[in-house]
């Protein structure tokens, strides 16, 4: 495709790089970008720009941040003692839209995969065994995905934690609310059964 402006050619190819955008969905961003007012765009770059330059990893936990303790572990109404370790910052937000957990985080920044060169090394299960030696934590909440390196790295951490006086606990798996059985795959329904919890009685 030739394009009649070469600026409009570099914007489309910029933006086609983002996941799950081709370039006739970059052309129309673009476009749309063209027929709003100019500080529109430039908010956005502004924006961009800022990301990118000024944004940074909390020190504590190492969920992203714009200051160096982020606004979760700096929140004096969160339960400190009560920490979940998930796998990266998308987990941290899926957890957060729930409204459920009012404890503290620990983003381990993914999972062991020795397949992909990923040992305990690469990622921040040592800061993590250090909090929980500082005797600070009473439950540690693993919440991985249930995949073999999810479990893998479950299994590693409760190793280093083992030894000191706290709580280690998972999230729970099973058949998700809404779903039928008879569409649930086998490990999932095994896991519910064997996993089976009292009925209380409620709707």
């Amino acid at each position: 495709m030739e394009y009649a402006s070469r600026l409009v050619e570099q914007a489309v190819e910029e933006i086609a790089q983002l996941p799950g955008i081709g370039k006739r969905t970059a052309m129309r961003l673009v476009l749309h970008l063209l027929r709003q007012p100019e500080t529109t765009s430039l908010d956005l770059a502004d924006a961009i720009s800022n990301l990118r330059t000024q944004i940074q990893y909390c020190t504590s936990c190492y969920n992203i941040s714009d200051q160096p303790i982020c606004a979760i572990c700096a929140n004096p109404k969160r339960q400190k003692d009560l920490v979940c370790v998930v796998e990266d910052v998308r987990d941290v937000m899926a957890i957060e839209s729930t409204g459920q957990f009012h404890g503290l985080y620990h983003v381990l920044g993914g999972k062991i995969s020795p397949m992909d060169g990923i040992g305990p090394q690469e990622l921040e299960i040592g800061s993590l065994v250090q909090k929980v030696k500082a005797g600070t934590i009473t439950e540690l909440i693993l919440a991985l995905s249930s995949t073999m390196e999810g479990d893998t790295t479950n299994y590693y951490i409760y190793k280093q934690v083992s030894p000191y006086d706290l709580s280690v606990t998972t999230i729970a798996r099973g058949v998700a609310v809404g779903d039928e059985l008879e569409y649930a795959d086998e490990v999932s329904l095994g896991r519910s059964i064997v996993k089976r919890i009292p009925f209380d009685g409620t709707i």
